[in-house]
């Protein structure tokens, strides 16, 4: 899919420490395509107990997991939107992502400089969004400009986007980024404030609330805020899967908080799972909710996708529970779906089709 997620935010916020926790995060042995691209981006394999539990049923002798990449992104200064410090990098590479992951600053630690003095997690939220707003106005005033000239061809089309432009400008002048509404996107028009949000607090070690101010932000825009002590989840990112296991078992936790930001970036996404099983391979695809069985065959070849018969399908449930394809067929447990069908987070996939 070529998912990439930035992880933002402002100087000394730990944004690099998350990321390395990230792309070094202990997870299930499985295969997976890529692994580091380049110092500032990295793939990271999706922590999936149902590819584990589907595997013990067909015991492959390759399990590949999707992905996500991650890119850490330049801090963000106050002024980005005109150019200062890295902020023209920072905002072409916001541009490229699907998502964002905003770390906010919440741990007390001297030798980390503090660029604006205090620790204030909400004000960090207002710098970057309000930087993410000016970038946009000035983008939608050259869009505005080229539209209005536009409008001479007498296509209705360019009246209605103009109309859409103006409802967009009247929602950033309050300082509200475009996130926030209902209002469409215009897929030729990449505004920064668009992107969705993860927010990601990083704490001290052993601090698990946030508080009560932080919650109320992330309830009102209808967004997640997860705690992580990303110092400490990058110490358990040196380890092995085993190690990190019992670790964690001796702490009293089932698994890194960092399994949890990959979870919520599905989430934020609104992305599922679908599992294959051919030949020696067991393997997960992400995709978009709401995806026809044709393009999901697409996701695995291209050429399965233009020849498509039929999905065979098997909720991965059902598969657990029964222990093998063949008891599913057996009791008609296997569905038959055609063109139509919109593939269920957690079906098993058998495609047809013609070469």
């Amino acid at each position: 899919m070529g998912l990439q997620i930035g992880i933002i935010g402002l100087p000394n916020v730990g944004k690099s420490t998350l990321f390395n926790a990230l792309t070094k995060m202990s997870v299930p042995a499985a295969n997976y395509p890529f692994c580091t691209i380049d110092p500032n981006q990295g793939v990271v394999l999706v922590p999936d107990p149902r590819l584990t539990a589907i595997a013990e049923v067909s015991q492959p002798k390759v399990l590949t997991g999707d992905t996500i990449e991650f890119v850490d992104i330049a801090g963000l200064v106050p002024g980005a939107s005109r150019g200062e410090g890295l902020g023209n990098k920072f905002l072409a590479h916001i541009r490229e992502m699907d998502a964002l992951i905003h770390v906010l600053r919440l741990f007390d630690a001297e030798d980390v400089v503090n660029t604006q003095g205090k620790v204030d997690p909400l004000g960090d939220i207002q710098i970057i969004d309000l930087e993410l707003i000016l970038a946009d106005l000035e983008v939608l005033a050259r869009r505005q400009e080229r539209t209005t000239r536009m409008l001479k061809t007498g296509d209705p089309s360019y009246r209605q986007e103009l109309e859409l432009l103006a409802r967009y400008q009247e929602v950033l002048d309050q300082g509200i980024p475009l996130r926030k509404t209902d209002l469409p996107q215009l897929p030729d028009l990449p505004l920064l404030s668009f992107k969705p949000v993860l927010y990601i607090v990083n704490v001290n070690e052993g601090q698990d609330e946030l508080h009560t101010e932080l919650l109320a932000w992330a309830q009102a825009e209808g967004a997640e805020m997860i705690p992580v002590a990303a110092d400490f989840e990058m110490e358990l990112a040196q380890l092995t899967p085993e190690e990190a296991r019992l670790f964690l078992q001796d702490l009293g936790m089932d698994k890194p908080a960092l399994h949890r930001v990959v979870e919520a970036s599905l989430r934020l996404l609104d992305l599922i799972t679908f599992y294959t099983i051919k030949g020696p391979e067991t393997r997960s695809w992400i995709i978009s909710r709401g995806m026809l069985a044709p393009q999901a065959a697409g996701r695995i070849h291209s050429d399965m996708e233009r020849g498509f018969i039929r999905a065979e399908v098997i909720p991965w449930k059902i598969l657990v529970e029964e222990g093998s394809v063949v008891a599913c067929r057996e009791k008609g447990l296997q569905r038959i779906e055609g063109k139509d069908y919109v593939i269920n987070d957690g079906d098993v996939i058998f495609f047809r089709f013609n070469v």
